[in-house]
């Protein structure tokens, strides 16, 4: 039965066409080769395709996240998910450079109860993480303990903030859940200018490197390194030279 259900689950995943866009919840990832790997659709390596069990993780995040939707507002915060809140209606988002750097936001606060003194509009954004890396977020915050969310949020404030004015002089609220307690963990993200405009110049310089056929350098020195081993274009990063 596992087996049928991971068969299915990557025959699915197998099936679904790549994205031909940067996203802009991956440009703060450690590696720019890596993130150029990816935006160039260059296959994995054998072996490094999402298992079923990894794509059960996302699905569940996704759930997790539809329930973090529903207890918000039920305290009272008026959260958009969509524009208009019709389940049919597109998600927020943004699309430069011709549409090759995007991001799909998980929602933005128009309002909230007073007490929570929290400044809308304001920018919404949801990760489900296991109890250790929920605790390193408490512990440390976001931006200390998970830089590439921290990149994402600033990224998300500074492009949405044209269509949403104002989004980017409010802290945005950030919120971890525990997938191994349900604890919940909200924390308010001020917007950094500075972070915003070096991803978004990685950004450019990696949609630049790709088109000029220039591969960019590597994350680190040796294939021991704990990105490179996690990292789904290792053989053939390590393949072609430094």
């Amino acid at each position: 039965m596992n087996s049928a259900v991971d068969v299915a689950l990557t025959t699915e995943n197998a099936s679904r066409p790549r994205r031909d866009y940067l996203g802009g919840s991956r440009i703060g990832h450690a590696c720019e080769r890596a993130l150029q790997f990816e935006f160039a659709g260059a296959p994995k390596d054998d072996g490094a395709e999402f298992a079923g069990q990894t794509l059960r993780i996302f699905a569940m995040g996704h759930a997790l996240e539809d329930l973090a939707i529903q207890w918000l507002r039920a305290a009272g915060i008026d959260l958009y998910t969509r524009k208009g809140n019709r389940p049919d209606s597109e998600q927020f988002g943004f699309s430069v450079a011709g549409g090759r750097i995007r991001g799909h936001v998980d929602g933005i606060i128009a309002a909230a109860p007073e007490a929570l003194k929290l400044g809308v509009p304001a920018l919404w954004e949801c990760k489900t993480m296991n109890a250790k890396n929920w605790r390193a977020c408490v512990r440390e915050g976001v931006t200390r303990s998970k830089p590439v969310y921290a990149a994402q949020i600033a990224l998300y404030q500074a492009y949405m903030d044209a269509s949403i004015p104002g989004l980017a002089s409010n802290p945005a609220l950030f919120t971890a859940i525990n997938k191994d307690t349900a604890e919940l963990h909200h924390e308010l993200v001020a917007f950094d200018a500075e972070l915003a405009q070096r991803m978004s110049d990685r950004a450019v310089r990696i949609l630049s490197a790709t088109d000029a056929g220039e591969l960019l350098p590597r994350l680190a020195r040796e294939r021991d390194h704990f990105e490179c081993r996690m990292c789904p274009w290792a053989n053939r990063c390590w393949g072609l030279p430094a």
